[in-house]
């Protein structure tokens, strides 16, 4: 299972009330139960972090972690998600993980951003133009439902 991790997932691993599962999830990414989706975009956001959220990724051996990187046709998906209003152009950087996660045909996006990501309205927004413009729709979920599969 190929899963996107946006920024919040890896701050989680540190924080009380998302600990436990974002701690899960990346033992599972560790364990090469599933596969991390990191793009260029989630590691210069965390360039801004702590040393110690920094260092979650390297926890991720390199065979268990794909980079993709916020190119050209991510670029204009993220554009149509603000020109059908399915997020505001100030949610740009969120718009730019759903794209990446959409082009790159993960899974799942994982994430604790439940205003702009993890919100079925806002999800079945960002569906409605992912098939507008001929793309698959894309599946974003809390780490919680992502982790103790059998």
């Amino acid at each position: 299972m190929r899963i996107y991790i946006d920024t919040s997932v890896i701050g989680g691993y540190f924080d009380p009330e998302f600990a436990e599962w974002s701690n899960t999830l990346i033992n599972e990414f560790k364990n090469g139960k599933k596969i991390a989706i990191i793009s260029d975009q989630t590691l210069q956001e965390l360039e801004k972090a702590p040393i110690q959220v920094r260092q979650v990724i390297s926890k991720i051996p390199s065979k268990y972690f794909n980079m993709v990187a916020l190119n050209n046709e991510a670029k204009l998906l993220a554009g149509y998600y603000i020109q059908e209003k399915a997020i505001s152009s100030k949610h740009l950087v969120d718009a730019q993980h759903i794209a990446m996660a959409t082009i790159n045909y993960v899974d799942f996006l994982a994430s604790w951003n439940f205003k702009e990501m993890v919100n079925v309205y806002k999800i079945r927004r960002y569906n409605a133009v992912n098939l507008k413009y001929g793309y698959s729709i894309i599946d974003i979920r809390t780490p919680k439902e992502l982790i103790y599969e059998d």
